[in-house]
């Protein structure tokens, strides 16, 4: 299939030529035809398999079907769960849009109220914000819902998990006279999720995206073995100083360990840019754009940023710390191995790793090489999950039989007894 076949205006096949796509994903090509039929749209689908223009595109060619019948207001409004998820998608909106006189504006945290106040009453056909800083806007009266006419929630599983559950809701309730709702989770397993799709969606066509074995292949994995934190850390050092690393991320579990280790990389001569929470937003930017320039080839990294950095040239991904769930494995690892280039995921485990490597080794559906350092191998075995051994209920159910008839003879006893000495 190519993307002429998806029914799309020539300014928006000339936008996708210009950025060099070739043939629309697995993902673009589920949700982009339900979604021109004017369907709510419930999508699974992991990172890098280009869902972001898989709503782009189609809420571009709703706005070019549909000329906007007043001069102000939102029209489509898409929430992202961080502001580094949330710039791009802006610039992917602001790069598919180029042809077209769509505008296209982001509302983020970090930012000066004062470069949002024109947003809600001036003409803005596509806006990415991320949920707190809008539901501020609303509350305050300084953002109107109203006109919005499609709600985009990408990364919906992720926003749960930040806890903007609450939030979303007031948001959707704030556009209640939406025509088209699209979510879009990197898995739609759990209650979370489920809730969400229940509350916001109509009737939604179900897009369910398996990377296909050709996108999968795009990234080799393997794991190292470590004894302990330091054995972790000299294989560590070694990889980020092979040559084959030209730009690589490593992720920690805490803000903490992302200081210290970036102390530890420093005394051995590594000079890296790093990225957590609750950062300042000029930070945030200088650590980005010092790792995409190349002024820094290593990002020290929290899991905020499993999903909000999208640079294609990133040859590495190191799971310095492992995650705490399988589905952020794939986050993370998905930051390699894209547009089109292999990408390489290596992850330091440790005893206390081993059972999340299970989990994520059933979630990939595929067991994880393991590999050793020449000079850095590890002096013990890998460890062993500990299975609990649980009784059959039968067996349970005997004993349980067997309790209650020695507690009967012994108030037997106790009863004889009574007797005979009140005689």
């Amino acid at each position: 299939m190519n993307f002429s076949d998806l029914e799309l205006d020539d300014v928006l096949l000339n936008a996708v030529e210009q950025q060099g796509y070739t043939k629309p994903t697995v993902i673009q090509q589920l949700a982009i035809p339900p979604a021109l039929d004017g369907k709510d749209i419930l999508a699974s689908a992991a990172t890098g398999t280009g869902k972001t223009a898989g709503f782009v595109l189609p809420a571009l060619q709703h706005i070019l079907d549909y000329p906007r019948g007043r001069t102000n207001g939102v029209r489509i409004l898409i929430l992202s769960p961080t502001r580094e998820l949330a710039e791009q998608t802006y610039k992917v909106a602001k790069q598919l849009s180029c042809f077209t006189e769509a505008n296209c504006a982001i509302i983020t945290g970090g930012i000066n109220y004062g470069k949002h106040k024109d947003i809600s009453d001036g003409l803005v056909d596509i806006l990415v914000a991320t949920p707190g800083r809008l539901l501020e806007y609303i509350e305050n009266e300084t953002f109107d819902c109203r006109d919005i006419e499609w709600l985009v929630l990408d990364e919906a599983d992720r926003m749960l998990d930040m806890g903007f559950g609450q939030i979303i809701e007031k948001i959707g309730a704030e556009t209640q006279w939406r025509k088209q709702t699209l979510l879009f989770s990197a898995t739609l397993e759990g209650k979370g999720v489920e809730s969400f799709a229940n509350k916001f969606l109509t009737d939604p066509v179900l897009v369910e995206a398996d990377s296909p074995r050709r996108e999968k292949a795009k990234i080799i994995q393997w794991v190292h073995l470590s004894d302990d934190r330091t054995h972790k850390l000299s294989q560590l050092i070694h990889w980020l100083k092979a040559d084959e690393v030209q730009k690589a991320i490593v992720f920690v579990k805490t803000r903490e360990r992302v200081a210290e280790l970036c102390g530890q990389l420093n005394t051995a001569d590594l000079a890296c840019a790093w990225l957590q929470g609750d950062m300042a937003q000029d930070k945030r930017q200088k650590a980005v754009k010092a790792f995409t320039s190349g002024y820094r080839n290593i990002l020290v990294a929290t899991d905020v940023a499993a999903r909000g950095i999208d640079i294609d040239d990133v040859s590495h991904v190191f799971n310095f710390d492992m995650p705490r769930t399988a589905d952020i494995y794939v986050h993370r690892i998905g930051r390699t191995g894209r547009a089109g280039k292999k990408g390489t995921a290596v992850s330091f485990i440790e005893a206390h790793d081993v059972a999340v490597l299970g989990k994520v080794e059933r979630y990939v559906k595929e067991k994880l090489a393991r590999r050793v350092i020449k000079g850095l191998e590890p002096k013990h075995k890998e460890a062993k999950i500990p299975t609990k051994k649980s009784k059959p209920k039968a067996r349970k159910l005997v004993q349980k039989k067997q309790v209650a008839a020695k507690a009967k003879k012994m108030a037997k006893r106790a009863a004889k007894k009574a007797q005979s000495n009140n005689e």
